[in-house]
């Protein structure tokens, strides 16, 4: 257990970073973290705001058993689907998580102290199937600071749209490229015209957008170092950070326009970038890279623990380090587009990639507990 002045001693670089106007949220949740009081403890020590999930996250934890025991028995007892124990158990996870974070809700008004939970990624290629999904869910955990999250998938852009136009706050997940993310955050802003016109409170209504960042270094410096030249090899460990801030300049451009002044007059909120895969995946690289090269106002960073506590023990967060990189990021993606890798086909490749393992991820869940509810006696 971390005590307080612990905590302080080494917390001075997630200060920093919240100083800086980044938020910080932890990509993880599991019923012991919760139960140990171990989430309250990193919201209280560690400048965490937030909580996000994935159906990876949600496959180690309810995989591993631990916690979900009685759950499990109550479930088999009521003899209910293998789907529908899934969702008891995450969406009661989300619900006592948002209520750790919801003293953190009510100070940000609504900004931060949110959890987000994934829509089926059966679903991601479904629009109105996530729709549905979408509204079940946010009955389901009953919680004002839940987000659900959305692939940002040509069949999830116009489900982000209807699902914001009914006032439900969403995080739009797996973005990798930047014309993709231009489409996500007009998107937003339809959902957001929608919800003005049905008279919602679109003070109400929250949204960020999960641009993914360490995978697509390891896409990109895959094929350089196939390449093995000098100039090739330079290039490692820039692309996705040149990507990531290159999105902040989009950001920009889109909340600077005569559309979002329309909106922002009627108190909309603006949908904040969100640093996902924040964890470093190649040893070479300094692992708080993703943390200390993409500050930036307005941004959240949800990062695993592991990130987190590196943060906190020696990140370098020494001010902006995204607007003043426009030109060098525009350098880095031409370079390494004219050494002959398509920008465009890895982006496509890691959006494909990244459905195909959260459904992966999802149905070893499902088969997990399946084999858990047999084993009660129950055919599931």
């Amino acid at each position: 257990m971390i005590t307080v002045t612990e905590a302080t001693a080494t917390a001075g670089a997630l200060k920093r970073l919240s100083d800086e106007g980044v938020s910080i949220w932890l990509d993880d949740l599991s019923r012991k973290r919760i139960s140990t009081g171990n989430l309250a403890e990193l919201v209280a020590t560690k400048n965490v705001v937030g909580v996000t999930t994935n159906p990876s996250i949600f496959q180690a934890a309810i995989g591993s058993g631990e916690g979900y025991e009685e759950q499990l028995s109550d479930l088999a007892v009521r003899g209910v689907t293998v789907d529908e124990a899934v969702r008891m158990m995450t969406t009661q996870d989300v619900r006592a998580a948002a209520d750790v974070l919801r003293p953190v809700y009510d100070a940000t008004g609504g900004r931060d102290g949110r959890v987000s939970i994934e829509v089926d990624p059966r679903l991601a290629h479904d629009t109105a199937a996530t729709v549905a999904e979408a509204r079940q869910l946010a009955w389901l955990v009953d919680r004002p600071n839940v987000m659900i999250k959305i692939p940002a998938t040509r069949a999830g852009l116009p489900a982000i749209t209807a699902v914001i136009a009914q006032g439900i706050s969403v995080n739009v997940t797996l973005i990798f490229s930047l014309d993709r993310y231009r489409e996500v955050m007009a998107a937003y802003l339809a959902g957001l015209e929608q919800a003005a016109a049905k008279g919602l409170d679109l003070a109400t209504i929250h949204s960020v957008a999960s641009f993914f960042v360490s995978r697509v270094d390891a896409e990109i410096d895959k094929r350089l170092t196939v390449l093995g030249t000098d100039e090739a090899l330079a290039l490692k460990g820039k692309a996705a950070l040149a990507n990531a801030r290159l999105a902040y300049e989009a950001y920009e451009e889109v909340f600077a326009g005569a559309r979002w002044t329309a909106l922002a007059g009627a108190n909309a909120n603006k949908q904040r970038p969100l640093w996902a895969s924040t964890g470093v995946k190649d040893p070479a690289y300094k692992d708080t890279l993703y943390v200390d090269e993409l500050v930036a106002p307005g941004t959240v960073n949800t990062m695993p623990e592991g990130t987190l506590n590196a943060t906190a023990d020696h990140g370098d967060i020494h001010g902006d380090t995204v607007t003043g990189g426009y030109a060098q990021a525009r350098a880095d993606l031409a370079a390494v587009e004219k050494l002959g890798i398509s920008y465009d086909e890895v982006v496509g490749k890691l959006e494909d990639e990244g459905v195909a393992k959260f459904e992966v991820a999802w149905q070893e869940l499902l088969d997990a507990v399946t084999k858990s509810l047999n084993s009660k006696g129950v055919d599931a």
